[in-house]
């Protein structure tokens, strides 16, 4: 399975049958804020946690994908993806609405991609996410869960590989923090020099291990 982290909460997760999932699509100029380019790879499905510019931009994509944006379990090209509803702000939803994190297994690897999560995970909802393999979550705080709050997420999921995700880069305005805010102090905190990561489920650390992608677009 391979890994391509295009920026903000958007992944192309590759199996190793070729089928492509894209995660979160932002528009290219969203909200004036980010400026990461045009996503140009065709996908089979495309999760969209919730409906804001920057991250549900999935008619923009090429091709004609399934769109996954309710939280249900569908069988799509062979995968099974579980969405649990969740929250994007600390007040139920009152303030940003709803989200969705999905859960899913490529290639025998579990994926948690957690969207704009924006509180601690109750027992039931770390229950129906289930063990998780690979853990996307964000980590910038203000709109999301902060780096804080991210890691005691990641208390209560043990994923062996993290990859953090909704930060501030020099493409993206928001007022979020930094990957770093996150990384510090962090043992296994592994920074490479690709926007692309090859896993394979024999291979996954006994340790939890932080990845930070750069962004490709």
């Amino acid at each position: 399975m391979r890994v391509k982290y295009y920026g903000h909460a958007a992944f192309l997760i590759t199996s190793n049958q070729g089928t492509r999932i894209i995660t979160d699509p932002f528009k290219p100029g969203a909200f004036d804020a980010m400026s990461y380019g045009k996503i140009p790879d065709e996908a089979d499905v495309v999760l969209v946690s919730h409906d804001h510019d920057d991250h549900n931009y999935s008619g923009g994509l090429p091709g004609n994908p399934e769109v996954l944006r309710t939280p249900e379990k569908r069988s799509v090209h062979g995968i099974e993806f579980a969405g649990i509803p969740t929250f994007h702000d600390t007040s139920s939803g009152k303030e940003r609405g709803g989200n969705i994190i999905f859960s899913f297994t490529v290639d025998g690897i579990t994926i948690c991609h957690l969207g704009d999560l924006g509180h601690v995970l109750s027992k039931n909802e770390v229950e129906a996410i289930g063990d998780v393999d690979l853990l996307m979550i964000p980590v910038g705080g203000f709109y999301t869960i902060d780096s804080k709050v991210a890691s005691e997420v990641v208390g209560r999921l043990n994923p062996s590989i993290i990859i953090p995700m909704h930060f501030k880069t020099g493409k993206c305005e928001f007022p979020i923090t930094p990957v770093e805010e996150f990384t510090k102090g962090k043992a296994k905190v592994t920074v490479m020099n690709s926007s692309e990561i090859s896993l394979d489920k024999g291979e996954l650390p006994k340790e939890t291990e932080i990845i930070v992608l750069q962004h490709a677009l």
